[in-house]
């Protein structure tokens, strides 16, 4: 007897209906709800394009989540997609169609589980899409004339074919359907475009945004109120955010009033929680500005390329948006010469919270370190810890070993390597590197069992590498 299961009468169906469009088009009003899931994923993997559009103009549930099934970019099944919407907008609707939201983000969706899974879950998986489209679109979720259309950006100053269409599309229509972007990543553009982008998608829907922009100072000061507008941020990431010189002379009051008006911006956000900054040195003894202005407390620091200054590192101790912190980065922010005391006053603050310190690349020596200490050892929610490429001799790595006992949840641990493993014309001694390492991995050992603890040199400037020893030595490509 046969291990093969046959298929089923609902899948028979389906396959019917897949080998003869037309005849599938020809039924549709009369299609049972339950067919429509299945019926659409197939007719999508096999890019039925004429049944895609019949099938979203009838779509007989509030949210059509598509994103989730766009594991590609394909200008075919999109053209698709949008002209099914332009046949809802015209033809006299069928009384089971209630499409509201046209969900094209490429993310997980619980609708296609559910129905994949259970044939018999019609009445889960509609309530389901029902309370979703409430929840987070109640002001539209009456409007069945006008479509919800989500997406999330990333626009690049040469778009693609397909994304260039879909914004012509979307500027075309948004008289006659609402566009909605959670998260929009921009690169390169010049400010009338993200106006124009902005005039289709409603800022106030953006959750997540992301800057990467060569501008002068007074481009920068335009875009401005286009950034306040984003009021419901969460998360924002700048960078790199490189300011060019102006064409124009601009004097030093100019300047300052450009950066103040960029920076007042943040005082909008009702809440922010994250926020990534690299390469924005424009923002130098500015940041107390920055982080003054915030509302809410962030969740998440992250500074990367940054030339600190004094001032900005002082605000650190006394700043009410950082004292719930649970990840603070701090890589590539050069620390040495500074007074660290502020950032130790932070710690402080944040030991019950703080899960993920990342200080790389800060060039720190022993005795700045050294005044963290006490902080440190009291952060005993920390998961991860990143200290690589800073100055620390052996008996100072010794002695912040030591000082880790209380750190039992932590899962990633990185030290640089002790300076004594290297040699006066700052090579690395394989030997030496290898002998202290093990030293050091020994005597954490007996302190505390680590998940995963590394050391690593400085990266090699002939091969870019670094070695690493993590349970051995891994050495660079110039010593293999």
């Amino acid at each position: 007897m046969s291990g093969h299961t046959p298929p089923t009468l609902e899948k028979l169906a389906r396959q019917t209906l897949l080998r003869n469009e037309a005849m599938a088009i020809s039924c549709l009003g009369e299609l049972p709800t339950m067919l429509f899931p299945a019926l659409f994923k197939e007719a999508f993997d096999g890019k039925h394009i004429n049944l895609i559009k019949e099938m979203v103009a009838a779509w007989p549930f509030p949210c059509l989540p598509v994103g989730a099934l766009m594991k590609t970019p394909n200008g075919e099944t999109m053209k698709a997609l949008l002209d099914g919407v332009d046949m809802r907008l015209t033809r006299k609707f069928h009384p089971k169609t209630k499409l509201q939201v046209l969900d094209l983000r490429n993310e997980h969706h619980n609708f296609w589980n559910i129905w994949t899974g259970a044939e018999d879950s019609s009445h889960s998986a509609e309530n389901l899409e029902e309370k979703q489209v409430a929840k987070v679109f109640p002001r539209y979720a009456l409007r069945r004339q006008r479509v919800k259309v989500i997406v999330e950006l990333s626009i690049f100053s040469c778009l693609e074919e397909q994304q260039a269409c879909f914004l012509k599309w979307a500027q075309e229509r948004k008289g006659s359907l609402h566009f909605c972007c959670t998260k929009m990543t921009i690169w390169d553009l010049p400010v009338h475009v993200i106006r124009e982008i902005l005039n289709v998608f409603d800022p106030q829907h953006i959750t997540e945004f992301e800057l990467h922009n060569e501008w002068t100072l007074l481009e920068l000061a335009h875009f401005a109120p286009y950034f306040g507008q984003m009021r419901n941020l969460r998360k924002v990431s700048l960078g790199p955010l490189k300011i060019i010189s102006s064409n124009h002379n601009e004097t030093g009051d100019r300047e300052a009033m450009c950066i103040k008006k960029f920076i007042s911006q943040f005082s909008k956000f009702n809440c922010l929680q994250h926020l990534s900054m690299f390469c924005c040195h424009f923002l130098r003894d500015h940041m107390n500005q920055v982080l003054r202005c915030l509302m809410t407390p962030l969740e998440t620091l992250s500074v990367t390329c940054y030339i600190i200054s004094q001032n900005d590192l002082n605000f650190f101790s006394c700043c009410q948006s950082l004292f719930h912190l649970k990840h603070l980065e701090l890589i590539g922010v050069l620390l040495y010469g500074l007074d660290v005391m502020p950032l130790r006053g932070l710690l402080e603050k944040v030991a019950d919270t703080l899960e993920t310190l990342n200080l790389q690349w800060c060039g720190m020596k022993d005795s700045q370190l050294y005044a963290l200490l006490p902080a440190l050892k009291n952060c005993s929610q920390l998961t991860t810890v990143k200290f690589y490429s800073n100055k620390f001799s052996m008996p100072f790595l010794k002695d912040l070993l030591q000082h880790t006992s209380n750190w039992s949840k932590v899962n990633v641990e990185q030290y640089p390597a002790p300076l004594e493993c290297y040699d006066d014309s700052s090579q690395v001694s394989v030997e030496r590197f290898s002998q202290l390492c093990r030293e050091l991995t020994d005597r954490h050992r007996a302190i505390r069992q680590p998940k995963n603890i590394s050391f690593a040199t400085e990266i090699c400037y002939t091969c870019g590498k670094r070695c690493v020893y993590h349970n051995g030595p891994r050495l660079c490509c110039c010593w293999q």
